[in-house]
């Protein structure tokens, strides 16, 4: 969502391309009616312990301080103002200077049009911080930040300066949900749920729009792919489960998404409205299981799909604008007691067909307590207003909306520590621990799931062809793979290509591939919002091909797990579900023997592998005491 809006914003250059590539986090706060807090707990001081308890679970009592605070800052508002509450913009997380037109207009959401939260994304994480400090000291009722943290606040491996390959530090990067569900482990969720939780807190963001719970059932799927984690009901429901108990005991909100389930389509909703074709039997044994899961952990967040589910809501409404599925289905039948959260009004899947003033009415109508990134703030908020002078909408639905939310800031620091400590946040914020933790859930997730001639481990005494495969752009993709590799292996020859390599480059690495001992060729496949597709382009993987029938290769996919249908010849393929230095140096290290394999695929692709398939090898003593398992 907000990778999209920064992706197409470098494609219009409106981000020079070359600037650093970072993080990403968030948050605006409120001004105009209401009191502030107080002195003190706006300086992150004073009646802290009085609202923060770490419990965010929606339904859970407020104390009597929190349950009078929010009565008296709803009763100061305003209709508009309480509109605004509904409200949240993106912010971009990079410095701006407070004189820059990209800040002032943050500074007008926040002081004029009202807005009750942000949603943060890209930027190391002290400028992120202190752009929240900034944001938070502009606001009277302090700000709800959001962020879409699905592998941890470094979800953009933390940022480089291109010309150099410099890197700008990071927040701790996880491994994807699809690694999480290979290993198998519920307590790797909760592990990875924690630490989000824990560096989320101490940037100032207090709900993160995460866990992505759609059961990825449908291989084609362009926008889920390995955000999910996996394709069986259960397990994604468990693992769903821990990773929202371990990010709420830090006291940060999670939001289960994408509701009513996103995980069976083959169209981005990014670019139009995917149709579900799900009857409600179906839904009840599939999709709304991990969804029922999320709910029973505590999930203070649900947030919505740009999806048309027919079976539940005639016309291919997108599920947002759906009464039937937002209210009846989700709170009448699943009990869900918290907010709900619209997916990006930016989205082309709600976009076609529905101006911000239509589809901001109509998701509040359906049952949507969030509107999150109008295409603009102030005609969201206008239309939404109008609507209540016009009796499409009561006053006393906004009041619902606006107290959820008011409780939801009660629940978290939002309310009593809305500015961080910039010092303090060193102490967590990628913290080694957390990376070992990333380190150790990527060698647990690295699956090899088919070895035909048994080429993995390869002889550190090999001659080895390294081929890596990536767009241009992702100019960071494989250094750390390759140098392991060439640590271990001294006669590694290696190469990179890209989408626009010259054949004949290509021809001569083909009969390279020929003669060497091992070819390995590792494939970086990203998955982004808006782009519609998560393949190699065609010609590329045409010749990949002829080199997996040249030689003895064996084919390593960082990110898309799916391609092997575009290398069908490959006799050996390994996979991490992700793109990101720890998954790198899991891969390399399975691939030369210096650790144990023992991931399992926690998806199927028809003909290629089943869910629960992978080749196991233990840590070997020597290259000949490899053992397989299937």
């Amino acid at each position: 969502m907000p990778q999209y809006v920064f992706h197409r914003a470098v494609r219009r250059r409106l981000i020079p391309a070359h600037a650093f590539l970072l993080l990403a986090i968030g948050c605006p706060r409120f001004g105009g009616g209401p009191p502030p807090i107080s002195v003190e707990a706006a300086n992150g001081r004073g009646r802290a312990a009085a609202f923060v308890d770490g419990s965010v679970a929606p339904g859970t009592p407020l104390s009597d301080d929190r349950q009078r605070w929010v009565d008296s800052v709803l009763a100061s508002l305003t209709l508009r103002q309480r509109v605004g509450q509904m409200v949240m913009p993106w912010v971009l997380g990079h410095y701006t200077n407070a004189r820059d037109s990209g800040f002032l207009q943050i500074r007008g959401w926040i002081t004029d049009d009202q807005v009750g939260g942000v949603v943060m994304s890209l930027g190391s994480p002290i400028e992120v911080a202190a752009k929240i400090n900034s944001m938070q000291r502009m606001a009277r009722v302090p700000l709800l930040v959001g962020s879409d943290l699905e592998p941890g606040l470094g979800r953009l491996e933390g940022g480089l300066f291109v010309p150099s390959l410099m890197s700008a530090g990071s927040a701790t990067l996880l491994p994807n949900n699809m690694a999480v569900g290979a290993t198998g482990r519920v307590e790797d969720a909760l592990a990875a749920g924690r630490i989000v939780g824990r560096e989320a807190r101490a940037v100032g963001i207090h709900i993160v729009f995460a866990p992505t719970v759609d059961v990825n059932n449908n291989p084609a799927n362009p926008v889920i792919n390995t955000r999910s984690y996996g394709e069986d009901p259960v397990s994604v429901a468990a693992l769903s489960g821990a990773f929202v108990s371990g990010l709420q005991e830090a006291g940060v909100a999670a939001t289960a998404k994408h509701f009513p389930g996103h995980g069976d389509t083959d169209t981005d909703s990014h670019l139009a409205l995917p149709v579900v074709g799900a009857d409600r039997a179906r839904l009840d044994s599939v999709e709304l299981v991990p969804f029922r899961a999320a709910i029973t952990a505590g999930a203070a967040g649900i947030m919505t799909a740009h999806i048309a589910l027919p079976a539940v809501e005639s016309g291919n409404i997108p599920a947002t604008l759906s009464r039937g599925i937002m209210t009846e289905l989700l709170r009448d039948s699943l009990d869900f007691e918290g907010l709900t959260v619209t997916d990006a009004l930016t989205m082309e899947g709600i976009g076609e067909g529905y101006p911000i003033e239509r589809s901001a009415v109509l998701a509040v109508q359906a049952g949507a307590d969030i509107l999150l990134m109008p295409s603009s703030v102030t005609r969201a908020i206008d239309a939404v207003v109008a609507a209540v002078a016009r009796g499409e909408l009561t006053e006393e639905r906004i009041a619902q909306s606006a107290r959820r939310i008011l409780e939801l800031k009660a629940r978290t620091d939002a309310a009593a520590n809305p500015i961080v400590d910039l010092e303090a946040l060193r102490a967590t914020v990628g913290a080694p621990e957390h990376w070992q933790t990333s380190d150790e859930i990527a060698a647990r997730a690295v699956t090899l799931l088919r070895d035909r001639d048994s080429l993995v481990p390869v002889s550190r005494d090999s001659s080895l062809l390294l081929i890596t495969y990536a767009p241009e752009r992702e100019v960071d993709a494989g250094r750390i793979f390759a140098a392991e590799v060439q640590r271990a292996i001294r006669r590694t020859n290696a190469v990179r290509i890209t989408p626009s390599t010259a054949a004949g480059t290509l021809d001569s690495l083909l009969v390279a591939a020929s003669q060497a001992h091992r070819t390995v060729l590792a494939t970086y496949v990203r998955r982004i919002e808006g782009e519609g597709r998560v393949a190699i382009p065609t010609h590329i993987a045409t010749w990949m091909d002829s080199v997996a029938r040249a030689g003895r290769t064996i084919v390593v996919a960082q990110g898309n797990p799916y391609i092997v249908r575009q290398i069908p010849s490959t006799g050996s393929y390994m996979v991490t579900y992700g793109i990101g230095h720890a998954l790198e140096r899991a891969a390399a290290r399975a691939l030369i023997g210096a650790a144990a394999i023992t991931g399992r695929s926690p998806i199927t692709l028809p003909d290629h592998f089943k869910r629960g398939d992978g080749v196991t090898r233990a840590l070997p003593q020597s290259d000949t005491t490899a053992t397989t398992a299937q």
